[in-house]
C-alpha cells in the first residue's frame, strides 16, 4: 500500500508539519514503525536544504576549489592559466542538483514508504490537532499519537535603516542567483557570509566587500579560524571591513524581479565612519530567526524563548505533553540540517516506543542527546580553506569551568598536506578535558579537513579517552597524521609539565 496526495482522510497515528530532511526522516521512522504519517508541507518536500540551502551552495562552492586545487597544482596550473570557473557551467549543474525545483523525488519517496502528503500550511489549532490551509481552503486533521513540529528558520535581516526598503538579497537569493553581479557587498561575518563569499568571487563577483561589526570573521570558532579565512580572502581580492557596522542602505529603484535575480538598480551601502560603497546588490548574511510565528503554538499553551524557539526535553518533546514534538531549528540547539535530521531520529523511536508502551530510558539515543545537540554538534564551513569544528572551543570550555589541556599546530611538515596543494596553509587545535582525559573540542582549518570531522565528532561524542586515541592510527600519507601530530604534542607536553 502507498501513501497518497491530499487524501480525504482526517486522522493519523502522526502528523508532521514541515517537509524538509527532519520531516522527511520522522515521516520514514513512524511509517517503518507501522504507524500511519502524514507529512504536511507548504512549499517543497526536501525543504530549504535541498533547493535554497546547503544542496545549491554546495554545488557551487565545489568547482571553485577544483579551481583553487587547480592552481596550487603544479602540471595543472597552466591548465587553469588564471581564469575563473565557467559561471554558466556552474549555475546549469546547480539546478540539476536541486531538480530544478521539482520535488516530485521526493514526494514519491514519501509515498512508496506510505506517507501520506498534504500539500498546504500547517498549525495547530488544539491538542493533536493541525489546521492545514490551501488556496483559501480550510481543514481540520488529527493524530492519534504525535505532531511533530519542523517549521525551520528564515534569513534575518536587521534593523538597518533603509535596509528592508532596498530589497536586499537573502540567503535564498544567492544560492539561486540566475546571474553574477559586477559588485556585491555582503552584509556579515558568518558561515553563510564566508561561504556566498567564496563561490562569488569564485564565479566572477569582481568587488566583493564583506563589512560586519565583529573583530573576526567567524567569531564563534577558534581565533585562529578568522585569521587564517581573512588571509585567504584578502589574498583572493576580497575586501574585508571588520569592527565596521553598515549604517545606511539606499536604493533609488527598486525592481525585484524575482529570486536570484537583480532587485533593482545601484545598491549604496553606507558604513564606519560614512564610507559610501556602491554595488549592484547587497546580500544580507547576518543569521536566522525560527518561524515560529503563527503556528498555532498558543493553541496549546507552548511559549517561545525570548529568541522565538522551543524547549523540548531530550525526548524531543514539549515540556508538560507526551504528544507535541519539535525538531531541529525551532529547538534552537544547533541549527543544522544533519542535527535536525537526528533529532528526527531520536523522536522517532521515542514516538515508536511510546506507541508499543517501551519504557523511553531503555531507547538507544537518550544518554546522548543532550551532548550530541549542545556539545558534539559537527560543523563544516565550505569556504576555502574550509573550517571544521565540533565541540567546545577553548573559550567556551574555560567559560564552564571545565579543566582544560590544548594542544595546537600547523599542518606544516605533514606528508599529506604537502601532496595535497604545493601552498597547503591549515592549522588544528584540539581541547581535552584533563580532569575525564578525554576530548571536548577540536578544529580544522585548511582545504579538505571536512573529511577529518567524523573522527573527531566520534571521539567527543563517545569520550573515547585521550590514550585510546593515540592507538588509532593514522593513514600515510594523508592530513589525517594530523592527529598524529597533535597527540605526539600533547604527550610531549605532558612529560615536560
Amino acid at each position: 500500500m502507498a501513501g497518497s496526495v491530499n487524501p480525504a482522510r482526517s486522522e493519523w497515528d502522526v502528523i508532521v508539519v514541515g517537509g524538509a530532511p527532519p520531516g522527511e526522516t520522522i515521516s520514514l521512522y513512524s511509517s517503518q514503525a507501522g504507524l500511519s504519517v502524514a507529512l504536511v508541507e507548504q512549499d517543497k518536500v526536501g525543504g530549504e536544504c535541498l533547493y535554497w540551502a546547503c544542496m545549491p551552495s554546495k554545488a557551487m562552492l565545489l568547482p571553485v576549489q577544483l579551481r583553487n586545487l587547480a592552481i596550487d597544482t603544479p602540471g595543472v596550473r597552466q591548465l587553469v592559466n588564471g581564469r575563473r570557473v565557467d559561471a554558466a557551467a556552474v549555475l546549469a549543474r546547480r539546478d540539476e542538483i536541486t531538480y530544478h525545483h521539482d520535488d516530485t523525488s521526493s514526494v514519491d519517496l514519501m509515498l512508496r514508504n506510505d506517507v501520506d502528503v498534504i500539500r498546504g500550511r500547517g498549525r495547530l489549532a488544539g491538542p493533536r490537532t493541525v489546521e492545514v490551509s490551501d488556496d483559501g481552503r480550510t481543514r481540520e486533521i488529527t493524530a492519534r499519537r504525535a505532531v511533530v513540529l519542523s517549521p525551520g528558520t528564515d534569513a534575518a535581516v536587521p534593523p538597518i535603516p533603509g535596509l528592508a526598503d532596498a530589497r536586499p538579497w537573502r540567503s535564498r537569493d544567492v544560492t539561486n542567483m540566475h546571474e553574477v553581479p559586477r559588485r556585491v557587498v555582503v552584509i556579515g561575518g558568518g558561515v553563510v557570509a564566508c561561504e556566498a563569499a567564496t563561490w562569488l568571487r569564485g564565479l566572477g563577483v569582481e568587488e566583493l566587500t564583506l563589512v560586519f561589526p565583529g573583530e573576526r570573521l567567524l567569531g564563534m570558532k577558534e581565533p585562529f579560524v578568522g585569521e587564517l579565512v581573512l588571509a585567504a580572502f584578502e589574498a583572493d581580492g576580497i575586501s574585508v571591513r571588520t569592527g565596521t557596522p553598515v549604517r545606511e542602505v539606499s536604493r533609488e529603484r527598486v525592481d525585484d524581479r524575482g529570486i536570484g535575480r537583480r532587485h533593482g538598480g545601484e545598491v549604496t551601502v553606507t558604513v564606519g565612519d560614512g564610507e559610501r560603497i556602491v554595488a549592484d546588490e547587497v546580500l544580507v548574511a547576518t543569521g536566522r530567526v525560527p518561524n515560529s510565528r503563527d503556528i498555532g503554538l498558543e493553541t496549546v499553551g507552548v511559549e517561545t524563548t525570548d529568541r522565538g524557539f522551543v524547549e523540548v526535553d531530550d525526548h524531543l518533546t514539549v515540556p508538560g505533553t507526551d504528544w507535541l514534538y519539535v525538531l531541529g531549528d525551532l529547538t534552537g540547539r544547533a541549527l543544522l540540517t544533519h542535527m535536525g535530521k537526528y533529532h528526527a531520529r531520536v523522536a522517532g523511536e521515542v514516538i515508536a516506543a511510546r506507541a508499543a508502551g517501551r519504557p523511553l530510558d531503555e531507547r538507544p539515543y537518550n544518554p546522548y542527546t543532550d551532548l550530541a545537540d549542545r556539545d558534539g554538534a559537527p560543523q563544516v564551513v565550505f569556504c576555502d580553506p574550509e573550517v571544521a569544528s565540533v565541540g567546545l572551543t577553548e573559550a567556551e570550555a574555560l567559560d564552564r569551568e571545565i579543566p582544560v589541556e590544548v594542544v595546537e599546530r600547523d599542518f606544516a611538515g605533514i606528508d599529506g598536506a604537502r601532496l595535497a596543494r604545493e601552498h597547503y596553509v591549515g592549522r588544528a587545535k584540539l581541547v581535552v578535558d584533563n580532569a575525564r582525559d578525554t576530548l571536548v573540542g577540536a578544529t580544522f582549518v585548511g582545504p579538505g579537513v571536512s573529511e577529518l570531522l567524523h573522527a573527531a565528532t566520534v571521539a567527543v561524542t563517545g569520550k573515547v579517552p585521550v590514550p585510546a586515541l593515540r592507538h588509532a592510527v593514522a593513514s600515510f600519507p594523508t592530513i589525517s597524521e594530523i592527529w598524529l601530530y597533535l597527540l605526539e604534542q600533547l604527550r610531549a607536553q605532558r612529560a615536560a609539565a
